[in-house]
């Protein structure tokens, strides 16, 4: 009897921890396999078995799952407050008004996940009433739409759980005091008959915001109640949307390049790709520094991510610079500028977010950001060769030879087949970007467990969850910028700014230096990504209006954004790389700023010379 009153509390314990990791994990391989096995049906079952057809039961159990796992890593997300969020005004607050403001942003949060659950629970009982049926396997849609009331439920029980954890920190009196203003704010919502549609949407989204809710939160709570104070939508639509705005194979590239990056980041790829860039350009001034700047730009190919760039290459090159000599505020800073490039070199996510936003090929996006990523990648490394100079920082001095650069190659010849395998197959017309994403993480999966071995079971799962949990916070950020972009179409937002706008001026060179200005300060206060699901439909009239295609503002918009990874208070890079130098914030900014100057610089070009950035896509635009 007390032998099973122990145990119980355990299993009770690994549940609780794991309970969506089980999901995460066994969801995550199965729509990489399933994917891979599309690819691999289609050229090589489908030519030697007649009457094969095609396997389109894939794409559309992974669109599914993709919506089930998504949903369900945001509650891994609760639990570790790992979102996207303005946090700068909470930083300045005392510890007490801190705690307080957890407990505001928590309940926020809740009222959402209830109102989804509660109007998700109603999609079920009318698809009850009126069962429908999945095109190609015929499964009930009542199946995938269970989601909406399971998923956003387990996100409602994972709050409560972290509020009643924030409670006992902040003590009964603080936190009635965070409840009454999260009652008080969201009290004119419905008291009032009228508000009018713009001021509320717009108005609600900044108090969110600068509350610290998080942003896709803020989207979509500013959206709900734009919708009590005006009627704008029903209110049914919440639901509707967030399961219809995840049901598409094209953002499925993001959880898969995610994963790419991380199997191969874990897998050992990072260390081979140094060690090539070593080789390469080690033995000269400022070798490790140029070092950093060339792996950064070889990882970026692989993950698709500015931070994952810092962290996967600064945590072995910042040790390096500092044995040889460096200052420590030097080499975070060159990591942190360097991991911008992670999202300029194709794969990037902020280029498919921005592709599915703007309605441009994902493809000529990625081709679009390779001479603007090697640009700065060049005027980086430039600045690390004369700061090397000016403070005698020498390379490594070893021999360097033909064979020992082959022999670097040879080591890094699986990672260097990844920017083969996915851009190859895009631009060959093999696979889709979604598809070709897919094949990458696989391809990270297998390299790592069976040709480097330095993945196992353990770093398999922990990896699945991280890119998971990574993806959804982006996914999310998606589906509630739906709503809220579809609330500023209805009320012709962006036609009345891009009115107001032309009327002022109609210089192509004035607007796109007042839209160049206005996005370096959105980077300042604004992840990348938050930035472009909320400004795209704003400033996409704009543009278009005096002649610049969709395409060459992707690639501007995506570069000037990067650069917000290095400018605080939000200046992710800067982030990753303080935690793993050990160096102030503020020291790592300042030694950035001839770093940042320098892509500005490249900014401004590839903004006014369209045929930088698109002379490898036969100058479109």
């Amino acid at each position: 009897m007390s032998t099973d009153t122990k145990k119980s509390p355990g299993i009770l314990h690994w549940l609780d921890e794991n309970f969506e990791n089980i999901f995460l994990v066994s969801g995550l391989l199965a729509i990489i396999f399933f994917i891979t096995w599309q690819v691999i049906y289609r050229y090589f079952i489908t030519p030697l078995v007649e009457r094969a057809g095609a396997a389109v039961w894939t794409e559309e159990i992974s669109r599914y799952i993709f919506i089930w796992i998504s949903y369900i890593a945001v509650s891994v997300a609760i639990r570790k407050r790992s979102s996207i969020r303005i946090d700068f005004v909470y930083q300045m607050l005392p510890p007490r008004l801190q705690r307080i403001s957890w407990i505001f942003v928590e309940l926020i949060f809740l009222m959402l996940t209830l109102t989804i659950t509660y109007y998700g629970w109603g999609q079920i009982e009318r698809l009850q009433r009126f069962p429908q049926h999945t095109a190609a396997m015929r499964i009930p849609f009542l199946i995938p739409y269970l989601i909406l009331p399971l998923g956003f439920g387990l996100m409602s029980l994972r709050l409560v759980q972290s509020m009643i954890k924030q409670i006992k920190v902040t003590g009964v009196l603080d936190s009635i005091i965070g409840a009454v203003v999260a009652v008080a704010v969201m009290s004119p919502c419905v008291l009032a008959e009228y508000i009018d549609p713009v001021p509320a949407l717009f108005g609600y989204f900044l108090i969110f915001c600068v509350t610290g809710v998080p942003i896709a939160i803020g989207l979509g709570m500013s959206a709900l109640t734009t919708i009590l104070c005006a009627d704008t939508l029903p209110i049914e639509y919440l639901a509707q949307v967030s399961f219809t705005s995840l049901d598409s194979f094209p953002t499925m590239a993001i959880p898969f390049f995610i994963a790419a990056g991380v199997f191969m980041g874990a897998g050992g790829l990072s260390q081979r790709l140094l060690g090539l860039a070593d080789e390469l350009v080690g033995g000269m001034y400022g070798g490790m520094a140029l070092t950093t700047v060339a792996t950064c730009m070889f990882f970026g190919a692989i993950s698709g991510s500015g931070p994952a760039t810092v962290a996967a290459i600064g945590a072995l090159t910042i040790p390096a610079m500092e044995e040889r000599g460096y200052s420590k505020t030097f080499a975070a800073a060159i990591v942190a500028a360097a991991g911008a490039i992670g999202v300029m070199i194709p794969p990037s996510n902020p280029f498919v977010v921005y592709g599915i936003a703007a309605q441009v090929s994902i493809g000529d996006l990625f081709i679009g950001g390779i001479v603007p990523g090697v640009l700065t990648g060049a005027v980086l490394m430039g600045y690390s060769y004369y700061a090397a100079r000016k403070n005698n920082w020498r390379g490594s001095a070893r021999t360097r030879t033909v064979g020992t650069v082959t022999r670097a190659v040879w080591d890094a010849k699986w990672a260097l087949l990844v920017p083969v395998i996915v851009l190859g197959g895009i631009y060959g017309g093999l696979m889709t970007p979604t598809e070709a994403a897919a094949v990458a993480s696989f391809y990270g999966l297998i390299v790592g467990v069976f040709i480097y071995r330095e993945l196992d079971f353990r770093k398999v799962c922990a990896c699945c969850v991280e890119a998971c949990e990574t993806s959804a916070v982006i996914i999310v950020l998606m589906a509630m910028a739906t709503l809220f972009g579809n609330i500023m179409t209805i009320e012709d937002v962006p036609g009345t700014i891009a009115r107001a706008i032309l009327g002022f001026t109609s210089s192509k060179i004035a607007i796109l230096l007042i839209i160049n200005v206005l996005l370096l300060i959105v980077g300042v206060f604004m992840e990348a990504l938050a930035a472009i699901v909320i400004l795209v439909p704003i400033l996409l009239p704009i543009v278009t209006g005096v002649g610049v295609s969709p395409l060459h503002f992707g690639i501007i918009m995506v570069v000037n954004l990067a650069i917000g990874f290095l400018t605080p208070p939000v200046g992710v890079n800067l982030f990753v790389a303080s935690g793993i130098s050990g160096t102030r914030i503020e020291q790592i900014a300042k030694a950035s700023l001839p770093m940042i100057a320098l892509m500005i610089v490249v900014l401004l070009l590839i903004t006014y010379i369209p045929a930088i950035p698109l002379c490898l896509v036969g100058g479109a635009g």
